[in-house]
């Protein structure tokens, strides 16, 4: 009875944890990035995947389960149908970036709770998932400096673009398995956050009349993502595959508050309080539109041992629009190869037999054209998989961690060149939740 009452206060904690964590990333919802690319759109997108299969490029299409370790695969809900054991993962990602031109370089530093994901077996072919994780970053800040006028009256103005938030995305999800080998899968998907950005037009001189026009959008509403699965079995605990996962043109409700003032420097060049407020719209409620999204790929695995995979991703985000406005972006396209390697499961001596290896690599042309230039981003990623020590013969440990090397962007023709190293940090745990035994 101790040791039943222990580890129900183990999994109350576990929940209590989840939840403030979730309580958490909703309050603070707007993640700081440091990207004038994110100046475009909704910001910079984030993948719905985990740090295992970012780890492996961003995979998700035709991933199922590779071993008895259960991991959530949110980008594509038909994988929920494959999860037998309670699970929770959680975490945090960091940033470093450097911004660079053809004569200027800039380097910063950033980091956030990522993800509380949580699944747990409904029927023995079924299951349900819940979590919230990021769906776009917004978050820029650079000045550009020009000459106006002419002869003695010249004068030198800046131009500074400023920009914070983003959206978030809480989902539930639930995956169902027909048969032996084809799986389908829906999410129900509440998009939130604050996109702010304002444009300001100050003059050198002291006491000059300076402008600013600030545009607030708070958006909110639901979207809805589906997926299917299919594998062969191709005999000797190896398998092939299949998987399509999309999104769809929903439309989200967009409360939009702008703001243009007028306002003097001081002397030594801190902002007074505004003059006059030339315009004011306050919570003028309309709509936005969401592209439709696609995504397809396979996996070829041997179970406990290796797995490797590819997807081809598109988006129609030159529909995107807002109130029937469309935002002057481009379709996307991109691709995702990858996998990971398992020496030995099973090894009872040998940690680092049992850890799993991963590589990746990705490309994606991004909804940003500038200068007639499609913006293309790629990286390469790496990450392991390391078991951690567990207590109980119903529970798995893992920690997982990735890194992604990547550059978007480049120098030539009046671009700018951001090369970043992302870092993914989560905790997963395997459980049997909800289930007496009557021995342990």
């Amino acid at each position: 009875m101790k040791l039943l009452h222990y580890k129900m206060n183990n999994k109350i904690k576990y929940v209590y944890v989840a939840c403030m964590l979730v309580f958490s990333l909703g309050a603070h919802a707007q993640t700081t990035v440091q990207s004038p690319y994110s100046k475009f759109g909704l910001g910079n997108l984030r993948d719905a995947v985990l740090p295992q299969q970012r780890a492996m490029g961003g995979i998700s299409a035709g991933v199922f389960r590779s071993s008895y370790i259960n991991n959530i695969n949110m980008q594509n809900p038909a994988s929920y149908a494959g999860i037998n054991l309670t699970t929770l993962d959680i975490g945090v990602s960091g940033s470093i970036t450097q911004l660079k031109t053809s004569s200027l370089s800039e380097n910063s530093f950033n980091s956030s709770l990522n993800h509380v994901a949580m699944a747990f077996p409904v029927t023995r072919k079924s299951a349900l998932s819940i979590g919230i994780l990021p769906y776009s970053e917004l978050g820029y800040d650079f000045k550009n400096t020009a000459t106006v006028g002419t002869g003695t009256s010249l004068k030198t103005v800046d131009y500074l673009y400023n920009g914070e938030g983003g959206l978030s995305k809480a989902y539930l999800g639930y995956g169902l398995q027909f048969g032996d080998h084809f799986r389908l899968g829906a999410n129900v998907e509440y998009l939130f956050g604050n996109l702010i950005q304002s444009r300001s037009t100050e003059y050198a001189d002291a006491g000059a009349i300076n402008s600013r026009d600030q545009l607030k959008n708070s958006i909110y509403g639901l979207n809805y993502s589906y997926g299917a699965q299919y594998d062969f079995n191709l005999g000797n605990k190896t398998s092939l595959v299949l998987g399509y996962s999309g999104s769809s043109n929903a439309k989200l409700n967009v409360e939009k508050s702008q703001y243009v003032t007028i306002y003097h420097k001081d002397q030594q060049g801190n902002e007074q309080s505004a003059i006059d407020t030339l315009s004011a719209t306050e919570n003028a409620k309309t709509k936005l539109k969401l592209p439709l999204v696609h995504n397809f790929g396979f996996t070829l695995q041997k179970e406990n041992k290796w797995l490797l995979g590819a997807d081809y991703r598109m988006g129609k985000w030159s529909e995107m629009s807002i109130d029937n406005t469309a935002q002057n972006l481009q379709d996307t396209y991109g691709f995702s190869v990858g996998g990971q390697f398992t020496p030995d499961l099973s090894a009872i001596n040998g940690y680092f037999k049992r850890v799993d290896y991963r590589l990746g690599f990705s490309y994606d042309k991004t909804y940003v054209n500038m200068n007639n230039e499609d913006v293309k981003q790629m990286a390469v990623t790496v990450g392991l998989g390391l078991p951690l020590a567990s207590y109980a013969r119903s529970s798995f440990y893992k920690m997982n961690v990735a890194a992604e090397i990547g550059r978007r962007g480049k120098i030539d023709n009046g671009l700018i060149q951001e090369r970043y190293v992302n870092f993914h940090l989560s905790f997963m745990l395997n459980d049997r939740w909800f289930q007496r035994f009557r021995f342990d």
